[in-house]
């Protein structure tokens, strides 16, 4: 199996994977949150609300979002955050961040969530400055997976907590054929036609089958140093919620 390092988007195209990404998410920036929402039926909103759930004991005051793209999981935040909290997302694609913005403003959320571009391995805030930090489909996606997850435990206070919602691999008969096939066979279908980037939806499955889920991300988050990770599969395996203290 490749190493999530060496799945990307662009196979003939030398750029980095982090370069690629961005490309990648610029291209199909303006017909994301569509493509998300109908290709996964409405259940990617759900996934969302369930790892949001877990922020609500905490009530963190500062929040920092990891590959926040379009905002979606930065203003659901706020549904389990303190009255006065502010949310800063982070991401490498400037198209992403500028639907995020738009969103904002509609919603009138400008200053509650200030998105910022960046790179999530090599952040540029304090140590401990927040209270939880985020990730929603994101980190398959790191260059240097390890280097990104430290970099979120660094900026995340002693108490903090982690949340990441992530695609992961259902592993039960008939759900993993099926989901293989969507998968592999439909959703890239799908992707190119409506979003006109015939690379973007072959790499979302490549960069899943790739991805240490499971116990084999729970040891990694103790690698770099977070405490009591925890995994909760939602809807048969398809995606999952991790979460850890600091």
């Amino acid at each position: 199996m490749l190493s999530h390092m060496a799945v990307v988007p662009y196979k003939d195209n030398s750029a980095d994977k982090k370069s690629q990404v961005a490309q990648m998410f610029n291209s199909i920036a303006g017909k994301y949150d569509f493509l998300n929402h109908f290709l996964s039926a409405g259940t990617d909103i759900y996934w969302r609300r369930k790892a949001v759930d877990e922020l609500k004991a905490l009530r963190p005051a500062r929040i920092l979002d990891i590959a926040t793209g379009t905002a979606d999981f930065a203003i659901e935040t706020l549904r389990a955050a303190a009255p006065d909290a502010q949310v800063t997302g982070v991401d490498i694609s400037e198209g992403m961040l500028e639907v995020g913005r738009r969103k904002l403003a509609d919603k009138g959320l400008g200053h509650r969530i200030r998105l910022e571009l960046g790179d999530s391995e090599n952040l540029p805030f304090k140590d401990g400055e927040f209270d939880a930090v985020t990730a929603s489909f994101g980190v398959r996606n790191f260059e240097h997976l390890e280097r990104g997850l430290a970099e979120m435990q660094r900026v995340l206070r002693p108490g903090g907590k982690l949340v990441i919602l992530e695609f992961s691999k259902p592993t039960a008969f008939p759900l993993k054929q099926a989901y293989n096939f969507y998968f592999r066979r439909v959703l890239p279908v799908f992707g190119k036609m409506i979003s006109k980037d015939q690379a973007a939806y072959s790499y979302l499955p490549e960069s899943v089958q790739a991805f240490p889920d499971g116990p084999d991300f729970l040891a990694i988050l103790t690698k770099v140093g977070f405490k009591e990770p925890a995994w909760q599969p939602l809807t048969f395996g398809i995606s999952s919620i991790y979460t850890a203290h600091n």
